[in-house]
């Protein structure tokens, strides 16, 4: 099973001699998440910089760890790009019937609840995986369909040879899981906990443990990166999360309800400054304006794949620019 991971080992704030190269951090953020990550990595292509190449590790989240399996995949990164841009074509004659779910406004209520009156991020997570427990007794029917979706979306069923860490969450204890080629389970079963979304999708069950989504510990979980001399992260959410309704600058999306104060050391600056004390150069790319209005409020909606992608491809170009790996 996973090893897992709960915080940075210590260094007393001094840098570390790094020999490790490239770690590649894809963060979660839905359908618009998923499809903003693989313009952005094509975008930088584009421009010179192919991360489907020059990544040593790659750690995926949520709807980024569906992306870590694509840019594993060895499918460059134009062709990656092209299949977000192309609808899907559904097989003449059928009619998935749709899964069992909750209200939309019902789960992020819930979400905010939580959010508010957890003390720790360990009681965010545990309160968190207690939701998606309950939850399974209307979404469980559910999971092999849900697991048979995720399934879909994989280039390829196995591990790449090339290090990959895909996250998720104990629903029991609340505790991260690292899964990689070596947790002896199958990539799509470690990328279905990642996404396991509580009160939207059933939790999923890996060897007799529950699991829910990885982002409910971290969008990003950057500080897995940790030991790498160069860190790029593309953040999809870019700390939306973190921020109080009323100060945003941008709509909120359906994340705000978890909560992570900077002194729990679990949000994305935290991580990131923990990484730089270390001595890793860090670069984090979240969505411009551009892309922040084409990926909208409503990151789940499929719709916003193919927007989302092209802006995203726009700025990675861009991102290019200041992007710069030793």
């Amino acid at each position: 099973m996973s090893e897992f991971h709960e915080s940075l080992p210590s260094t007393g704030g001094k840098a570390q001699s790094l020999t490790l190269d490239i770690a590649l951090v894809l963060g979660g953020g839905g359908a618009a998440g998923n499809a903003w990550e693989i313009g952005i990595i094509a975008g930088l292509a584009e421009a010179g910089l192919d991360m489907t190449e020059a990544a040593d590790l790659v750690v995926g989240t949520s709807a980024g760890a569906t992306a870590a399996a694509q840019v594993r995949s060895g499918i460059p990164a134009a062709e990656l790009l092209a299949s977000v841009l192309s609808p899907p074509v559904r097989p003449v004659g059928q009619n998935p019937e749709r899964p069992p779910s909750l209200p939309m406004a019902t789960v992020f209520e819930r979400m905010r609840t939580i959010g508010a009156a957890a003390a720790s991020a360990a009681e965010l997570q545990r309160a968190m995986g207690a939701f998606g427990l309950e939850s399974d007794s209307i979404l469980g029917p559910a999971a092999g369909q849900r697991r048979a979706m995720v399934a879909a979306r994989l280039p390829r069923p196995e591990w790449p040879d090339r290090p990959m860490i895909v996250t998720a969450v104990d629903a029991h204890t609340g505790e991260l899981a690292a899964f990689n080629r070596d947790s002896g389970i199958d990539l799509v079963d470690a990328v279905t906990a990642s996404c396991a979304l509580p009160g939207l999708v059933p939790t999923h069950s890996v060897k007799g443990t529950r699991y829910i989504d990885g982002g409910v510990r971290s969008n990003e979980n950057a500080d897995l990166a940790s030991g790498y001399a160069n860190v790029v992260v593309l953040s999809p959410l870019g700390g939306r999360s973190q921020t109080p309704p009323e100060r945003r600058a941008v709509p909120a999306g359906q994340f705000e309800g978890l909560r992570r104060p900077p002194e729990w050391g679990t949000d994305l600056a935290s991580h990131v400054d923990a990484l730089r004390k270390q001595g890793s150069h860090v670069e984090v790319i979240t969505p411009d304006a551009d892309s922040r209005a084409a990926m909208g409020t409503n990151q789940m909606d499929p719709a916003t794949r193919i927007p989302a992608a092209r802006a995203g491809f726009a700025q990675g170009k861009l991102e290019a620019t200041r992007v710069t790996l030793l």
